[in-house]
C-alpha cells in the first residue's frame, strides 16, 4: 500500500466505501492522517466499522474540521447534480479529491530518486486491454511494474513506490474529474466517443475530463493519442501546436508520416526517419481485430516512451495472454463457442467485438447508454439472433424489430440457455457473443460480475445432471 503524504495530523473525510474509498482511507491513515468515513449504504458502513474505521455521519458533521474530502469516483461531482457531500464541501471551502490525486501528490512530494515512472491511460474504449498490455510488456522486459487504477486494484492499494518502479494506471473520466496534479511520464488518450454524458453535462464536459490526462505534461514526457476519431484528431492537433512534449499519434486504419500505425495487421513504427515494420499482429492470438490493433499501437508507443526497445515491445505484444471479459472465450459446447465481452458497456465497444465475427448469436442489454444501439445498424445483418436482457430489452427490441431475429429473455442465464439451444440446433460452428452495449448495474454489481455470471451459465450447460445427461 502507498502511504498518502501531505495530510499528516489533519482530518480527511472519505465518502463512498467501496473498493476505492476503503483503500484510500487505509492509505491516508498509513500516511498519518486522521480519517472519518461515511456511506449511505448500511452494509458498507458495517464493513468499514468492522475494519475499525471511524464512522461519522457527514450529513450532520462539522465540515470546518476537514482538510479535504476524498470522494469515490462513482459519486456525482457536477452532473446530473452535485452530490450533497460536494455541496457541503464547497460551502465549507473543503478541497475535493480523488484517490488518483492523492497518489499524484504523494509522488510529487517524493525526492527525485524515489519517484517512479507513471503511465496513465484513458479513452472511451480499449483502456483495460491497453493497460494490461503495457503492464505485460513491461513485466516481460524485466521492469518492476504495478498495474491498477480503474482496473484490478485501486492505485493506493498498489505496492509502495521506489525510483525503479513503473505504475501503469487505467483512468476513467470520473477519476480524472477529481485529479489535477498527476504528471504522467507517458499519457495515452486512445479514442473518444459519446459515453457518460449524463455525468459530464454533455460531450464537451466528457472530452474535457479525458483531456485532463494531458494536463501537466512537459518537456521529456510522451503523449500517445489515437487519431482514428474526430475528437482525437482535434486534440492531437491542438497539443501539437503547444509543442511541450513528445507526441506520438497512433492509428489502426491509416498510414502516417509520423507516429505508430497498423495496416492490414502489420504494426509500423514511423517515429524515426522512416516507417519500420515491427510486428505482425495477425500472429498475436490475443489481439484480434482493428480495435485491438489500436490497443497494440498505443501500448507499443507507450513502452517505447519508457525506454524499452522495439524488440522488447514486439515480443511482449506476441506473448500477451489477453484480458478477462474482453473477447474472452470462456468455453465451448459441441460446435458452439461462447465469447465473454462483458467489458463492452456501450455501443461503440460492442461494435469492436461484433465486427470480429461474420455471424453470431448476440446477448445484449442492461442499463442503456445514450443512443442505445442505433449506431450498430450496419452490423445487424451479422446477427443470427439477439437475446435481450435487463432494462434495455424493450428499447433494443424496438430497434432490432424487422432487422434481426430476437428474443426477450430478461436474465442472463435465460439468454445463455436460449442462445445455446438455437446455435446448437443450427448444426454449424457458431459463436454466442455476450457484448451487452450497456452498463451492468440493473442486475450486477459491475461488468466483471456480469462476465462471471456468463461464465458460470456456460459451465452449467456442460455439467452433467444427476442422471448423467447434460444440464
Amino acid at each position: 500500500m502507498i502511504p498518502v503524504r501531505g495530510f499528516e495530523g489533519r482530518t480527511v473525510a472519505v465518502f463512498g466505501l467501496a473498493r476505492t474509498g476503503l483503500t484510500a482511507a487505509r492509505a491516508l491513515i498509513l500516511g498519518g492522517a486522521k480519517v472519518v468515513v461515511w456511506d449511505e449504504k448500511a452494509e458498507s458502513r458495517a464493513a468499514a466499522e468492522a475494519e475499525g474505521l471511524d464512522l461519522q455521519d457527514l450529513s450532520t458533521a462539522d465540515w470546518s474540521q476537514f482538510a479535504a474530502l476524498m470522494l469515490s469516483p462513482g459519486v456525482p461531482l457536477t452532473h446530473p447534480t452535485p452530490h450533497w457531500t460536494v455541496e457541503k464541501a464547497k460551502a465549507a471551502g473543503v478541497e475535493i479529491l480523488g484517490d488518483v490525486e492523492l497518489f499524484a501528490r504523494t509522488v510529487n512530494a517524493a525526492p527525485d530518486h524515489k519517484r517512479p515512472k507513471i503511465v496513465a491511460i484513458t479513452g472511451t474504449n480499449g483502456k483495460s486491454t491497453t493497460t494490461a498490455l503495457i503492464g505485460h510488456i513491461c513485466a516481460a522486459a524485466g521492469r518492476d511494474v504495478r498495474v491498477g487504477g480503474n482496473i484490478g486494484q485501486g492505485v493506493l492499494g498498489l505496492e509502495d513506490m521506489h525510483g525503479g518502479a513503473v505504475y501503469v494506471l487505467e483512468l476513467s473520466s470520473y477519476q480524472l474529474d477529481l485529479t489535477s496534479s498527476l504528471k504522467p511520464d507517458v499519457a495515452l488518450l486512445l479514442n473518444v466517443s459519446p459515453d457518460h454524458l449524463d455525468r459530464h453535462g454533455g460531450m464537451e464536459g466528457y472530452v474535457g475530463a479525458k483531456r485532463r490526462i494531458l494536463l501537466n505534461q512537459g518537456k521529456g514526457d510522451t503523449a500517445v493519442i489515437g487519431v482514428d476519431d474526430p475528437w482525437g484528431q482535434r486534440i492531437c492537433t491542438e497539443i501539437t501546436a503547444a509543442n511541450r512534449r513528445t507526441i506520438v499519434p497512433i492509428s489502426a486504419s491509416k498510414a502516417m508520416g509520423r507516429g505508430v500505425y497498423v495496416l492490414q495487421g502489420l504494426l509500423y513504427d514511423a517515429t524515426g526517419e522512416r516507417a519500420v515494420e515491427v510486428a505482425d499482429l495477425l500472429r498475436a492470438r490475443s489481439l484480434p481485430g482493428r480495435h485491438n490493433w489500436q490497443n497494440a499501437a498505443a501500448a507499443y508507443a507507450a513502452v517505447r516512451g519508457l525506454g524499452l526497445t522495439s524488440q522488447e515491445a514486439a515480443d511482449g505484444l506476441m506473448s500477451f495472454p489477453g484480458l478477462a471479459h474482453r473477447m474472452e472465450t470462456v468455453g465451448a459446447v459441441g460446435k458452439v463457442r461462447f465469447v465473454n465481452d462483458s467489458k463492452a458497456t456501450n455501443a461503440d465497444a460492442a461494435r469492436q467485438a461484433m465486427s470480429s465475427y461474420p455471424k453470431f448469436y448476440w446477448i445484449a442489454g442492461g442499463v442503456p447508454k445514450a443512443g442505445g444501439i442505433d449506431s450498430l445498424g450496419d452490423l445487424f445483418p451479422r446477427i443470427e439472433k439477439a437475446y435481450l436482457i435487463g432494462e434495455a430489452q424493450d428499447d433494443f427490441a424496438a430497434t432490432l424489430e424487422g432487422k434481426a431475429k430476437l428474443a426477450k429473455c430478461g436474465t442472463l442465464p435465460a439468454a445463455v440457455a436460449a442462445a445455446y439451444a438455437d446455435a446448437a440446433a443450427s448444426g454449424h460452428d457458431a459463436v454466442v457473443l455476450l457484448s451487452p452495449a450497456c452498463a451492468s448495474f440493473d442486475q450486477f454489481a459491475d461488468f466483471e460480475a456480469r462476465g462471471e455470471a456468463f461464465r458460470e451459465a456456460v459451465l452449467g450447460l456442460s455439467r452433467p445432471t444427476a442422471k448423467g445427461a447434460r444440464a
